[in-house]
């Protein structure tokens, strides 16, 4: 019992981490603030390679718990990223109209 307490204890500390930086990642989105979005994929980062060290397998009731947490969190700021994207893809095109691919024709080669 001591050893699985002593890799969930980090676990769910590394889980607790990354569920503030995806609130703080959360908050920046909505601020449109670029710098703290850049700051937050790189904790996120380097809390996943620290989490990645101790591994899945001893998940408990509370780890399982936090890491569902953090999951639901991250898929949230993808999607408001994905919707931040195509408002801004959709002004741009209202400003310069929809954009124009070079039209493609093929002809038959003759030999």
């Amino acid at each position: 019992m001591t050893d699985a307490l002593t890799v969930t204890a980090p676990l769910a500390e590394g889980l607790r981490q990354m569920i503030a930086v995806l609130e703080r990642e959360r908050q920046a989105l909505a601020a449109l603030d670029a710098d703290g979005l850049v700051s937050a994929a790189r904790e996120k980062n380097t809390i996943c390679d620290a989490l990645a060290a101790i591994g899945p397998q001893l998940l408990d009731g509370e780890t399982r718990c936090l890491a569902e947490t953090a999951r639901r969190l991250n898929e949230v700021n993808r999607r408001v990223r994905n919707l931040l994207a195509a408002n801004v893809a959709a002004r741009i095109e209202a400003l310069g109209g929809p954009r124009r691919l070079p039209r493609v024709t093929y002809a038959t080669v003759r030999p």
